[in-house]
């Protein structure tokens, strides 16, 4: 059967009646939807088998390899056909192909950190049928390397790096689509790009570099800032946080304390004290209202030493005159993701931000690698340092703002972020945005492009605030049926129950309250006011970044980069 729904909330999605023994329950579901083209399933026109001799070289432009092809007869939620497989060097790739089911949609999925391993997976399609029917032809990549979340590919082959960097989404795109045109007969109708953190980069990559590979695009919480991200916002909270014994000063026992007061401060900015800071980029939070005072109980406020750190972590790298070296720090609200990130976690000894900002620095962001000595309490955040750093940032980053040659093609694009994200700061998403539109015009990036900001929201799932929603959905329908996403219904649940559903509105536009009925219930919320960044937020010292056409082309061999302005 042809899939016809892939429905999407755009005024609303669930009413509730009132709390019946703390519970929340649904009463009704009414939608407004626009939904993707009716299209015919598939099917395939040779044996799965025999895909493992499909020559397909030609096509990706550059010696491809498969390894396996191998039918999935017992796979949910339909079966499909497994086909893995490496583009020379070493870019391997998985791609699912639906055996019985597919309605002519592709999809390729990012991966997260830096990379190194196959991860096929949807997230944020709830409520896709072609997803949850097992519709979608999928596939992903290691984008070049295996393993080495440390970033030590970047010292074997430069190769690696530039695979990474670019080239592994590219190739790997054209050889699903090479694959499914064999499977089938025919080439994917639709195509899309589905991806978080780094692969929110990758996302915007493809949409810079390569905007004919794709006709729609997710990028959430995008690592695009790469270089400054993974080595001087992670780096900076790491050293911040240590003191001259090595220990951590901030601790996570604290962090409650810490998210406790922001939360005083800054929930009511909104209008309504629901829990959640839903501006926390006007939101600026005075720590020192929780120090200590004398004869107080320490495990209910923060010391001298802690409030220090907790400025310096919101202010963000700087260097000693206050010039930011990144956007900004983790944004207020996000405290009680710190821990595992950049604040020692009781239960778990390792922490992400020293071990992705000394592997970046050691492996991958130099022209030529530091001494294999090297540590990072070596960095030093001062101007000199941060040019001597980012001259890569045209290899790694995807910060072009002008995206009119994927507009040109019919493209959509929604970018997305979580407010509360400890990762990658949201500013990074909403300069990024605003760039677009001073370089594109609002009007053209109106047309093709929407951010959505979550309050509450994590890093790319999780958090307080509603962060379940169809994302897939939406772009699906945009492409397809040809309606403009406006307003996206989120949800949240603690252990499995439904107990908030949210409105989100398309920057800079915000939710506001009725003024009646449960705050709890997306139906009592309406569009509320346009509360875009202030300019100054936005600038930085690689304010520059963001300029149009500045991505360097290159090959790479053994320890030696050839680049160039223009694609090889």
């Amino acid at each position: 059967m042809p899939s016809r729904i892939c429905r999407v909330p755009i005024v609303r999605v669930l009413t509730f009646i009132s709390v019946t023994a703390g519970a929340i329950a649904p009463l009704h579901a009414q939608q407004g939807a626009a939904s993707p083209a009716s299209l015919a399933a598939l099917s395939p026109i040779m044996q799965c088998e025999k895909l493992a001799q499909a020559e397909i070289s030609a096509t990706v432009g550059a010696p491809t390899h498969i390894t396996s092809a191998k039918a999935i007869a017992d796979a949910k939620p339909a079966p499909y056909c497994e086909v893995k497989g490496y583009v020379e060097p070493a870019i391997q790739f998985e791609v699912h192909l639906p055996l019985k089911t597919w309605t002519q949609r592709y999809v390729q999925t990012g991966c997260g950190g830096l990379c190194g391993t196959l991860n096929v997976r949807l997230e944020h399609a709830e409520g896709c049928l072609p997803a949850t029917n097992g519709e979608l032809a999928l596939a992903s990549t290691d984008m070049g390397h295996e393993g080495s979340s440390d970033g030590s590919f970047g010292s074997q082959d430069y190769q690696l790096r530039i695979d990474f960097a670019y080239r592994g989404v590219h190739v790997t795109a054209l050889a699903a689509k090479a694959l499914i045109e064999k499977f089938y007969g025919q080439a994917p109708k639709y195509s899309y790009f589905a991806g978080c953190s780094d692969g929110g980069r990758e996302a915007l990559v493809e949409a810079e570099r390569f905007p004919r590979d794709f006709n729609g695009i997710t990028a959430g919480a995008p690592a695009m800032n790469f270089v400054t991200q993974n080595t001087f916002y992670h780096g900076w909270n790491v050293l911040v946080n240590t003191s001259t014994d090595g220990k951590q000063i901030l601790t996570a026992d604290k962090l409650p304390v810490l998210h406790k007061t922001a939360v005083e401060q800054c929930d009511a900015l909104d209008g309504l004290e629901d829990g959640l800071i839903s501006d926390p980029v006007a939101c600026h939070v005075d720590p020192s209202k929780v120090e200590c005072k004398a004869g107080q109980d320490s495990a209910s406020c923060l010391t001298a030493a802690q409030v220090k750190v907790a400025r310096e972590l919101y202010a963000g790298a700087h260097d000693a005159a206050g010039k930011k070296l990144v956007l900004s720090g983790p944004l207020p609200g996000s405290e009680l993701a710190w821990e595992g990130v950049f604040v020692q976690s009781a239960s778990a000894k390792t922490l992400m931000s020293p071990t992705i900002s000394t592997g970046a620095l050691k492996y991958l962001v130099y022209e030529k690698n530091p001494e294999p000595s090297y540590t990072l309490s070596a960095l030093k955040f001062d101007g000199e340092t941060f040019a001597s750093t980012t001259k890569l940032h045209s290899l790694y980053d995807a910060t072009d703002p002008d995206l009119s040659a994927f507009a040109s093609t019919g493209g959509k694009l929604i970018l997305w972020h979580g407010l509360s994200d400890p990762h990658i700061s949201p500013l990074n998403t909403i300069a990024y945005f605003t760039a677009m539109q001073k370089t594109m015009g609002g009007a053209a990036v109106d047309k093709f492009a929407r951010l959505y900001l979550f309050p509450g929201g994590y890093h790319c799932s999780g958090g307080e605030g509603p962060f379940d929603v169809n994302l897939l959905g939406a772009i699906v329908a945009w492409v397809e049926g040809g309606k403009r996403p406006d307003t996206l219904i989120a949800s949240h649940a603690t252990s499995g129950t439904l107990d908030r559903t949210r409105p989100v509105y398309p920057y800079p536009y915000t939710a506001k309250y009725t003024g009646k009925g449960s705050i709890d219930d997306a139906k009592n919320f309406v569009k509320g006011p346009a509360q875009p960044a202030d300019a100054a937020r936005l600038k930085w010292l690689g304010s520059s970044f963001f300029t149009p056409h500045y991505e360097l082309w290159c090959t790479g061999k053994g320890l030696a980069m050839d680049c160039k302005k223009t694609e090889n």
